[in-house]
């Protein structure tokens, strides 16, 4: 499932699955690499960061939104070249603040660890 707008522009492919998880990609292309030719650790928060907010919207009251709180990351390997898969899940939730947590993948190998909290609001009125 492609996201419009940044995540669109960037080339993530988001996919939830069912009661608070989801799935998500990125093929690192040369416009995701930093000077030191490995992926913008950027690019990597981008696809956690959309992935981890896949996983929560499915658990949301009707009329419901969420945004990121924080996000802390830990990268463990550069990532080189190659598609990067993120895997997400909601450790809880409560009834204005979720915790949910990401892992990414490059192959089999772990890359990246996330864990972010999220605000549970009503959307703003205009």
């Amino acid at each position: 499932m492609q996201h419009e707008g940044f995540a669109e522009l960037v080339g993530l492919e988001i996919f939830p699955e069912s009661n608070g998880t989801s799935v998500g990609s990125l093929l690192i292309q040369k416009a995701h690499l930093n000077p030191n030719g490995v992926a913008h650790g950027g690019a990597l928060f981008t696809l956690v960061d959309t992935c981890l907010g896949a996983a929560l919207m499915q658990r949301l009251d009707a009329g419901e939104i969420c945004a990121t709180l924080q996000i802390s990351m830990n990268f463990l390997k550069p990532v080189l070249a190659g598609e990067v898969s993120c895997k997400a899940y909601v450790v809880s939730k409560g009834k204005r603040v979720a915790n949910v947590r990401g892992e990414l993948y490059v192959k089999e190998k772990l890359v990246c660890t996330a864990d972010g909290n999220f605000a549970i609001m009503q959307p703003p009125k205009a």
